[in-house]
């Protein structure tokens, strides 16, 4: 099980969601993200979609690309099958509300096949609404900080992908 490369980064869930996407597929996919609103994960081929049940606390994204495909982890909460296909080999973690969160290389362009795991959803959503009722009537930048740094229970996406073949032709729009 050859790990090619990872990155781990932070995004906040904007409007409940957080996206990967090929850097030139930057267009939103108002049925991927419904998917993802029933599912936790929806997808075009092109953008997958998490589905957060919040959406103010940071959650952290890992990309994993592997050598050869692995078997869904045992652990999660919860995982789904995908395919994402990259032109450019550069994934982008988009944060609606706030642009990209990070960009990251892949060992090529591709078509990548893998699954997507999670941890921490629920827990996350729970101590989210906690940390509302705590806030009271100070809802100062400072206050509201510090009771979202204080999460004891991240949510964490990971997508595990492994390449599959190149990526489709571009198809020329003038023939």
């Amino acid at each position: 099980m050859t790990l090619l490369t990872q990155s781990t980064t932070r995004a906040r869930p904007s409007h409940r969601l957080i996206e990967v996407y090929d850097s030139d597929a930057y267009l939103t996919d108002g049925t991927a993200i419904a998917a993802a609103e029933r599912n936790v994960v929806g997808g075009n081929g092109y953008h997958l979609y998490m589905c957060s049940l919040q959406s103010d606390l940071n959650v952290e994204v890992t990309i994993r690309v592997w050598g050869e495909p692995q078997p869904p982890p045992g652990e999660a909460e919860g995982f789904t099958a995908v395919s994402l296909e990259s032109e450019t080999g550069t994934l982008v973690i988009g944060q609606f509300t706030f642009g990209p969160a990070a960009e990251m290389s892949l060992p090529r362009p591709g078509v990548y096949e893998g699954h997507v795991s999670w941890v921490g959803r629920v827990a996350a959503a729970e101590y989210y609404e906690h940390a509302l009722r705590q806030i009271e009537d100070d809802w100062s930048t400072v206050r509201i900080r510090q009771l979202w740094d204080d999460n004891p229970q991240p949510e964490q996406y990971t997508l595990d992908l492994w390449y599959v073949r190149e990526p489709e032709p571009a198809v020329d729009e003038d023939d």
